[in-house]
């Protein structure tokens, strides 16, 4: 387990997390803002992408688990993406589509954003890049204190930049110095990882 909230779990996926992924990820409504829904092989790729980033930067997108029937109901965590030439800590989250609209990827995204500042101790901020038309997820990012701070074309579709500064965070509660130099190495190292561990990305 990485996270806990009074509803959820975050936790490492894991390929036998592929089936209730698909689910989320292979919904056709869920996933009318990227170019296309899952398929299996897509799922597959995911999880093994994700894994890569738990073991090269520990951080990654976590399994979504209800405590109450320990099902995986989507996806949420913290993810390294190069915007503009620069690395930036990206909040992201899906959640299977009978579930949505009870709270829960906002529940989870704010545990990411206090998991960011507290327990990692960044510096600076974290963003959620999400696309104009994307209400729902515009709508998290709004309720855990993200503003709109600039439009880019990221990976060739118009985004927001959603950020929040780690001075501006309603869940920032303590400066951790010694965590906060751990985090900065990680700052410091990342693209030199990137450099030596091509990425999985999604055909």
């Amino acid at each position: 387990m990485i996270l806990e909230t009074q509803r959820l779990l975050l936790r490492e996926m894991t390929l036998s997390d592929l089936d209730a992924l698909l689910l989320v990820l292979g919904d056709a409504e869920s996933m009318r803002y990227y170019p296309k829904p899952f398929d299996r092989e897509m799922v597959e790729r995911w999880i093994d992408r994700h894994r890569h980033n738990y073991a090269q930067h520990g951080l990654g997108l976590w399994a979504m688990v209800l405590k109450t029937t320990g099902e995986v109901i989507g996806d949420c965590g913290l993810v390294w993406q190069e915007v503009e030439g620069h690395q930036e800590l990206e909040i992201g989250y899906h959640v299977r589509r009978d579930q949505q609209m009870q709270g829960y990827a906002t529940e989870a995204a704010s545990a990411c954003q206090d998991y960011a500042f507290n327990v990692l101790g960044c510096d600076h901020r974290v963003i959620s890049l999400i696309r104009k038309r994307n209400i729902p997820s515009r709508r998290v990012a709004e309720k855990n204190g993200l503003k709109v701070v600039q439009e880019t074309l990221w990976r060739d579709i118009p985004h927001y930049i959603y950020a929040v500064q780690r001075s501006e965070s309603k869940f920032l509660t303590t400066s951790n110095f010694s965590e906060a130099e751990k985090f900065n190495n990680l700052c410091t190292n990342v693209e030199a990882a990137h450099e030596k561990h091509s990425s999985i990305r999604l055909g």
